[in-house]
């Protein structure tokens, strides 16, 4: 029996078979989008009129809280956040 992940961490797993980036990529959303809801929910705005004021459609904003689509972009994190008053900040780490 091959023991070749012993000692390593799930991080270090990850990178190995590939999938560290869309992972990462896929949490990172997931809590952009956690917040996005933290805040609609405090100034009690629904996803129709999110939708509105950033002038998009409302699939975009059913993406923007999709579990399983991690492929939202830049621009679109930024219109949510600035249509409810934020501003969204990326930093290399």
């Amino acid at each position: 029996m091959k023991h070749e992940h012993i000692g390593s961490n799930f991080d270090d797993f990850l990178a190995q078979e590939g999938l560290l980036a869309e992972c990462e990529a896929g949490a990172l959303k997931r809590v952009v989008a956690w917040q996005i809801a933290q805040e609609m929910r405090r100034r009690r705005i629904s996803r129709t009129t999110l939708a509105g004021r950033m002038k998009a459609p409302r699939t975009a904003i059913d993406r923007l809280f999709a579990d399983n689509d991690s492929s939202v972009s830049l621009q679109l994190l930024e219109r949510a956040a600035l249509a409810l008053g934020r501003k969204l900040k990326v930093e290399l780490a």
